[in-house]
């Protein structure tokens, strides 16, 4: 009988655990979410690798726009519309991306993917708090978030189709952005050639 009491009690103890770790998780990502949504825009440096991709730069975030700039091309969204420029060959392909294709590009499009069918679990770790995310069926399967204690995002690792890429955010601050930071201006790529692929 003491044993089955146990058993029980063990067993409640992990589920009350299993609960608040998913429930501290989602209010991490909640105030993360929240600081976001205030800001006026912010800038970051990052790092980006996994599977094809291997590449450094800068973003700019405001709400659901950015502008990320890496050595051979720079990209645009405005929340809508991607344009994508191309360096090397001088075009400027435009799209309108899927969520999937967003969050291999802005490792904040997890504000909203993590509100929409995922598991959620997190642990204490000595840099901040490591957010787990699980998601059956969804094009993004897995996801870790790194959150330090002031709620900055310092990692992205994510698995989508087999492959991990890993985003690894440093150098945040807070600016003022004007919605043209997130929009291809054709004054400044004159001679460059564009591929409307809407």
């Amino acid at each position: 009988m003491i044993r089955k009491i146990s058993i029980f009690t063990m067993l409640l103890f992990f589920c009350a655990t299993s609960l608040m770790a998913a429930n501290n998780g989602k209010k991490i990502l909640d105030k993360v979410a929240d600081k976001i949504a205030i800001s006026k825009g912010f800038t970051a440096n990052f790092t980006i690798s996994g599977g094809k991709l291997n590449n450094s730069g800068t973003i700019s975030v405001k709400g659901d726009r950015f502008c990320a700039r890496v050595p051979n091309a720079i990209m645009w969204y405005d929340g809508k519309t991607q344009w994508v420029y191309n360096k090397k060959s001088d075009e400027v392909n435009i799209s309108h991306p899927n969520a999937s294709a967003q969050q291999s590009m802005n490792p904040y499009n997890f504000l909203t993917l993590y509100k929409k069918g995922y598991t959620i679990t997190s642990s204490n770790i000595a840099s901040g708090t490591q957010v787990h995310l699980v998601g059956k069926g969804k094009p993004i399967s897995e996801m870790f978030i790194l959150v330090d204690k002031t709620y900055n995002i310092k990692e992205v690792k994510f698995l989508q189709k087999g492959t991990w890429v890993t985003i690894h955010i440093s150098n945040l601050k807070n600016q003022s952005l004007d919605n043209s930071v997130f929009t291809f201006n054709a004054k400044d790529f004159p001679k460059a050639e564009i591929i409307d692929m809407r």
